[in-house]
């Protein structure tokens, strides 16, 4: 499998081998957000999305370490853009989510990445589906497939 882009109806796929193409990605995409955006991180356990979203926050010039929410449901960084990590895998729906609050981080000033999304009205989201394919001896490989950003790779 090459690390071949294609930009087939609006969608673009992206094949990674490492945690380096991983970073690229992310840095891609990190060049193109302004603030404001919204970004569904899809994929089952272990597909990558925590470790996207630590590249994502590299390229935001984020100096902490990045952990995944898990328990807390959102953290925040400071970087050239605030970032708003969110893990609602444990949350149980989207009514939870606007009751604690965290409602109000959507489309601010900074960029929200949600893993396991919950909330029910998000507005034109960036959404970024990582896979691991089945074919693949490498345990490292990735298949990202971007929604809704042009991306100049």
């Amino acid at each position: 499998m090459d690390k071949m882009v294609n930009n087939c109806n609006g969608v673009i796929t992206y094949y990674s081998h490492s945690l380096g193409d991983t970073a690229y990605l992310a840095q891609k995409v990190a060049q193109k957000l302004k603030g404001g955006e919204v970004l569904l991180l899809n994929g089952q356990l272990g597909a990558g999305k925590t470790a996207f979203t630590k590249c994502l926050a590299q390229s935001l010039g984020v100096k902490d370490i990045v952990t995944s929410p898990t328990f807390t449901f959102m953290k925040e960084y400071q970087g050239r853009l605030p970032l708003y990590h969110f893990d609602l895998y444990r949350a149980g729906d989207g009514d939870e989510l606007y009751e604690l609050g965290l409602s109000e981080y959507l489309y601010m000033n900074g960029v929200c990445v949600i893993e396991w999304n919950k909330f029910e009205d998000i507005a034109d989201p960036i959404e970024i589906d990582i896979s691991v394919p089945n074919d693949s001896s490498n345990v490292s490989d990735r298949v990202f497939k971007v929604k809704g950003l042009d991306l100049d790779i």
